[in-house]
């Protein structure tokens, strides 16, 4: 490990850029680096513009943020997150201030990190496990030996940074995660509005602006249904109130809805329902 000398430390600093890979995948590393700290270390007051994991090696940082701080040491860590005010500075005690962190950017990085306890209102853990630690230190290793973006290298760094938060996720957040995350609920919104356009799964992926394999499986995970079902529950859940709710003919509701004749809404109601549209309606009327 190489470090520089600066005014205020001892360090090295990594950088990264993303290719297509990474942003399909809405998670990549931005930089990294290591610190020895002088004895009047300080960084800030500051913003950044990503997720910076800083890791407490030795020594003691006193990290504040929204008016409030706090004393970590050995073990702990702390989290910046984007367009919040930090600051954080080197507490004197036996062993100087020693730290590793990992910046990470991408739309998984907030949920991801919800999912693991870490969020702007309460942004550090105490006595993080050592697994999680040895995650985060293999990517920051792999990043200090990444010459330039490769797609095999990008893939294998994708591995370690959901590697590092498989390790870092508890067991109990899986019944915090039943709840879609916000980039999902923009796309079942989207959903919503341009269903009865007839829209296919790679337009709402597009709108989400990752790959359609991604989305899917991301969706599924998420809603419990895939996409194409979700879209054709929005359909039939709208066929249903029509055929109700409204005096229009089944060919009328059938081109409403976005399918391009009689016969492939009447099949698709059938088999969805269980029973026609005729016969449905004629129930309702009953």
């Amino acid at each position: 490990m190489l470090l520089q000398e600066f005014d205020h430390e001892f360090a090295q600093f990594l950088y990264y850029t993303p290719g297509y890979l990474e942003k399909e995948g809405q998670l990549w590393p931005v930089r990294a680096g290591r610190s020895i700290a002088k004895p009047h270390y300080k960084v800030g007051p500051k913003r950044i513009e990503c997720y910076s994991i800083h890791f407490v090696h030795e020594g003691i940082v006193r990290f504040e943020f929204d008016g409030e701080w706090i004393d970590l040491g050995q073990g702990d860590l702390f989290c910046l997150f984007p367009e919040r005010t930090y600051y954080y500075c080197q507490v004197p005690s036996e062993n100087p201030l020693r730290l590793s962190w990992l910046a990470l950017d991408g739309s998984r990085v907030k949920p991801l990190l919800e999912l693991s306890g870490l969020t702007p209102e309460s942004p550090f853990r105490k006595i993080v496990p050592l697994a999680v630690r040895d995650s985060a230190e293999q990517v920051i290793q792999a990043l200090s030996h990444g010459e330039r973006w490769m797609p095999a290298s990008a893939m294998k760094l994708q591995t370690l940074i959901c590697g590092l938060f498989a390790d870092f996720i508890p067991d109990s957040a899986l019944s915090d995660a039943a709840e879609p995350s916000g980039w999902i609920h923009e796309c079942m919104d989207f959903m919503e509005l341009h269903a009865t356009e007839g829209i296919s799964v790679q337009q709402v992926a597009a709108f989400a602006g990752v790959h359609r394999s991604y989305f899917t499986s991301v969706f599924t995970g998420q809603v419990g249904m895939s996409p194409q079902k979700y879209i054709q529950k929005i359909r039939m859940e709208k066929a249903k109130r029509l055929l109700k709710e409204t005096g229009a003919t089944v060919t009328e509701i059938a081109m409403s809805l976005g399918y391009p004749n009689l016969y492939s809404f009447t099949r698709a109601f059938t088999v969805y329902h269980r029973i026609s549209p005729n016969a449905f309606r004629a129930a309702g009327r009953e």
